[in-house]
């Protein structure tokens, strides 16, 4: 199917999935339509693809995207300036330091993974939150929001994976 595609063609367009999944997570995150209950924050759709591709294909997740898409999000979702920035940004630092260990899980303790990278973020978020505010902010959203996010990373990452076998892996392929 790709092998008509000009090779640099095929790699310039591979190089922008992984940051265009990320921005459909926060498009999809803070669409204005609300499907779940007021009181259920949305899960972390962007901070998804942020995880997966750090560990798969960290060549096609630089930190510069990591941040740009922290400071969409902080756009998006009306935060308080450099919540989830600094959250993503102190995330990836993290899966990209231990990315041997966080890749060589799988089953459940991928997932366990994947949630203690939420973990890093949700505590970061908080923390940045509690210092532009001058007050400890409930935890309740973000505890769900982290519940959320964990319930949901499974097909997440099952349809990433889908992505990168059939598109980012053929279109980087030397022919």
């Amino acid at each position: 199917m790709f092998d008509r595609i000009d090779i640099p063609f095929g790699r310039t367009v591979a190089a922008v999935i992984p940051f265009t999944c990320a921005l459909i997570g926060v498009i999809l995150s803070n669409f204005p339509v609300v499907f779940l209950p007021a009181e259920l924050k949305p899960p972390m759709l962007s901070l998804m693809p942020i995880y997966f591709w750090t560990l798969v294909r960290p060549d096609l997740m630089p930190p510069w995207a990591v941040f740009v898409i922290g400071v969409l999000e902080d756009v998006f979702s009306g935060s308080p300036p450099g919540v989830w920035t600094l959250s993503y940004v102190a995330t990836y630092a993290l899966v990209d330091r231990e990315r041997d260990a966080f890749a060589g899980l799988s089953g459940v303790a991928a997932i366990l993974g994947f949630g203690g990278a939420m973990l890093v973020t949700t505590v970061v978020a908080w923390l940045v939150a509690a210092f532009d505010r001058g007050s400890l902010p409930p935890l309740a959203p973000l505890s769900m929001q982290f519940a959320m996010s964990i319930l949901l990373y499974v097909p997440v990452a099952m349809f990433l994976g889908l992505i990168h076998r059939r598109l980012v892996g053929p279109l980087r392929s030397d022919f």
